[in-house]
């Protein structure tokens, strides 16, 4: 993974960092949430509690059970003042923390380490 690490940071900055709709406080802390309910160690300074409740169980769901993502899951977000705009993110910011804590787990157990 070593040689594929510039692009995961790109990968990690576009979606974290550059501007949208949502605060990149907000997407990293729903990316830190996600990827650590997928494996990832707490990190020392991790935002993950920083998650508003009216998204947490949505986060968890796309972290765990992305597949179980229903309309009315979406329309919930909206009803509490989500735009389309903002859950796009945070769906992206919590599909890529899932993604990269699995991708990260994964590659420990080829190199024989604990998850």
């Amino acid at each position: 993974m070593e040689r594929h690490m510039p692009l995961v940071r790109s990968l990690k900055d576009s979606v974290l960092t550059s501007p949208g709709e949502t605060p990149t406080a907000l997407r990293q802390a729903v990316e830190a949430r996600s990827a650590e309910l997928g494996g990832r160690p707490v990190r020392e300074g991790s935002t993950s509690a920083e998650v508003p409740q009216a998204l947490r169980s949505y986060v968890d769901k796309v972290a765990r059970h992305a597949y179980k993502v229903t309309d009315r899951d979406l329309d919930d977000l909206k009803r509490a003042g989500y735009s389309t705009d903002a859950i796009f993110e945070i769906t992206v910011s919590a599909a890529l923390g899932a993604g990269l804590s699995r991708l990260e787990r994964g590659l420990a157990a080829l190199r024989g380490e604990e998850p």
